[in-house]
């Protein structure tokens, strides 16, 4: 063996996933991202990606786990939260107290919400007062066409649905910006402070009501085509729930189209490829469980987020329905012995802004799934650090399968970082680690995928859900 073939054979390099794939895998993998573009787009809220998430559910076969007061293997069930978490499973062989295989991903992303009492009149034009949710670069949400989203409960008591901007005949809404020409001042002060949080309003209206008798003449005419098409009152936005997103769709991007474009893709790419990997899950051992939860992006709290009880609750309907007892002991067996994909995206190298990423520990677009064995800020704050024993066999699993992957962290160690689930699942006692897809322009309006990484993200779940 020459030295070059040793230092081939003990060395360690990365793979071009696109280099790895045969030809039925490229064409498996330009259908599903034809699919994933859909759900992109259908689902720009967590209520919609629930509800989408339900219809491609039912389309496989899963019922509801209420519906079902015994399990056997085989059997596939979900149960939703509060339209805003989706629990599915399929059920395994094993008993329960040797636990569970669970992809979990989160379905919120980083936008704008309104405010509870938004709605007010400047310089005859009508705006809407806004709060951003989860970390954003302000200046990137003005000047670009914005849509709204979300629930309203009116008066009467009827929940109305609100989607604008998304048909080519709807309007659109707008953040404005500074013109360059009176921007002396705005440009002269640091990037985070260019835009405050308190001027991203968005501007709905200009016309208003030729009337002496008012003197909000174009928030009266807001108020009066709200009230016309929806039955809403000022109040009711007190008791709405309303999403400002961006209003584009999904896009191929570049020449050869090999990536996609898109708002919401953190985490929606790792929403949906856990989605995919379980529908093809018929007779695992373990039971397979595919988690969507909410407010991973503001800390994982509330009533939807990870540090709810529905996973744990839903966990213990589950062994209570398959086992015929719900003892605590029986419960907690199947939490410590199932293992966890927290299913988050990871930061690919972007060529624009090398300097913040150390390369040999980064993860590159287009080099498959990205494994990280740890996140957190600088010193691991906010980690769940992973064991060598479930790294090596998550190893052996995803190479026994063909998943091209790779390792990565954030970015430089002093230079910032992020958080995921996965601590969060880790304080469950399970063993966890972060496993998703990488991603350009991350927490942005527009952010940018490789389709061969997509395609890996679902080999790697789908390999985890049947052979651990």
């Amino acid at each position: 063996m020459t030295d070059k073939e040793l230092y081939e054979r003990l060395s360690y390099k990365p793979k071009n996933a696109y280099y790895e794939m045969s030809e039925n895998e490229i064409k498996e993998m330009l259908e599903m991202c034809d699919d994933y573009k859909v759900y992109l787009d259908e689902g720009k809220t967590e209520r919609e990606c629930i509800k989408i998430s339900e219809k491609m559910a039912i389309e496989n076969g899963f019922v509801k786990l209420e519906d079902k007061r015994r399990l056997k293997p085989g059997d596939k069930v979900y149960k939703i939260n509060r339209d805003k978490n989706i629990l599915l499973a399929v059920i395994g062989t094993d008993s329960p107290e040797d636990g569970f295989n669970i992809v979990g991903a989160h379905i919120d992303s980083p936008r704008l919400d309104l405010k509870q009492n938004p709605l007010y009149e400047s310089n005859e034009m009508a705006l809407l007062k806004t709060h951003y949710y989860g970390g954003i670069k302000k200046y990137q949400w003005t000047a670009i066409p914005l849509a709204l989203h979300g629930v309203v409960y009116t008066k009467s008591g009827e929940k109305v649905e609100i989607k604008i901007g998304e048909k080519e005949t709807d309007p659109v809404f707008c953040i404005t910006d500074l013109l360059p020409h009176l921007a002396k001042d705005q440009m002269a002060k640091k990037l985070s402070d260019g835009i405050e949080g308190e001027a991203l309003n968005i501007l709905i209206g200009g016309m208003g009501v030729n009337s002496e008798d008012i003197s909000e003449k174009v928030k009266f005419k807001i108020l009066s085509i709200l009230n016309s098409l929806y039955g809403i009152h000022e109040e009711d936005f007190f008791t709405a729930e309303l999403e400002v997103v961006p209003a584009f769709k999904a896009r191929n991007v570049g020449f050869d189209e090999s990536f996609i474009g898109g708002y919401g893709q953190d985490d929606r790419v790792c929403a949906f490829t856990a989605l995919k990997g379980i529908f093809d899950i018929d007779a695992p051992k373990k039971t397979a469980v595919c988690l969507l939860v909410d407010k991973e992006e503001i800390g994982s709290t509330g009533n939807t987020g990870m540090l709810s009880k529905f996973f744990e609750m839903t966990i213990a309907e589950l062994t209570a329905k398959i086992m015929s007892k719900s003892d605590i002991i029986s419960i907690n067996n199947a939490i410590s012995n199932s293992a966890c994909l927290s299913s988050d995206v990871g930061a690919a190298v972007d060529p624009n802004y090398e300097t913040v990423y150390e390369k040999n520990n980064s993860a590159f677009a287009g080099h498959g799934m990205i494994l990280m064995k740890y996140t957190g800020s600088r010193g691991k704050s906010g980690a769940s650090d992973a064991s060598a024993e479930f790294v090596y066999e998550l190893v052996n699993i995803f190479n026994n399968n063909g998943v091209v992957w790779q390792s990565g962290e954030l970015g430089k160690v002093d230079q910032g970082g992020g958080g995921t689930i996965a601590m969060y699942v880790g304080n469950l006692n399970m063993n966890v680690i972060d496993c998703g897809v990488p991603v350009l322009s991350m927490h942005s309006p527009f952010e940018i995928t490789a389709k061969s990484d997509i395609y890996m993200a679902y080999k790697s779940y789908v390999a985890f859900y049947k052979d651990r």
